[in-house]
């Protein structure tokens, strides 16, 4: 007894090119998308956990300094803001220029209404030569939007202090040689409630659009914190 083979019907074969072309292709895309839709950027710094769901986060401590135009910035006048923060100083001639052109750039990359809840916030860690004239005539060679970009001087043992202890970064005067100082390369990304979200290299480019990305990922759990918070209120 032979048997007959019989062709697939036209209606099966359209049903696979759409299987195949359509369908399986959408639920990667979805599963892909769904994936980074959900991710939560890490809380960096130590932490105590008082019970399930309830987390004390490291935060950063408060602190009082000086602009490039003479105006007081402290912790209370950007309660507001996403910041972006660094430390650097005018006369340094090796990672100082290349960190200073990356925030350049961050800054022109974010430079939408969407973005101005982001404040770039550049302490320098050579207070005395590096006075409020001195850091306005850096931040104009860097086309520095002053109302997003703040470069900052005070106290020596403060900015070292905050530095050190507020963003977890190397920030002091070196000992061993005269008008020289060490200061950590990497920017650091810290949300509304002023906790630390993400550190990145600032003399590497793909780390800083690495920021740029965190930064988008942050902005949108703000408003939803926002929100929730408003609905709650009510």
């Amino acid at each position: 007894m032979t048997s007959e083979h019989r062709p697939a019907s036209k209606r099966r074969k359209t049903f696979l090119l759409f299987l195949l072309l359509v369908v399986l292709p959408s639920g990667f895309f979805l599963f892909r998308t769904g994936k980074h839709t959900f991710r939560t950027l890490p809380y960096i710094g130590e932490r105590e956990v008082n019970g399930p769901g309830d987390t004390t986060y490291f935060t950063v401590p408060p602190f009082a300094f000086i602009d490039q135009d003479g105006n007081q910035v402290t912790d209370r006048t950007v309660a507001d803001k996403v910041l972006v923060v660094d430390f650097f100083f005018t006369r340094c001639q090796s990672i100082c220029p290349r960190m200073s052109k990356e925030m350049q750039q961050l800054q022109f990359k974010l430079d939408e209404p969407a973005f101005h809840e982001v404040l770039f916030l550049s302490h320098t860690v050579d207070p005395e030569n590096d006075t409020p004239e001195v850091l306005k005539a850096y931040g104009r060679k860097l086309e520095a939007d002053t109302a997003r970009w703040k470069f900052v001087t005070g106290d020596a043992a403060a900015i070292y202090r905050q530095g050190n202890l507020g963003y977890l970064l190397s920030a002091n005067a070196d000992t061993a040689a005269a008008e020289q100082f060490v200061h950590s390369p990497q920017f650091v990304l810290v949300d509304k409630r002023r906790h630390i979200r993400g550190m990145y290299d600032g003399t590497n480019t793909e780390s800083v659009n690495a920021l740029a990305d965190d930064i988008k990922l942050l902005l949108k759990e703000e408003h939803a914190r926002a929100k929730k918070a408003a609905q709650a209120a009510r």
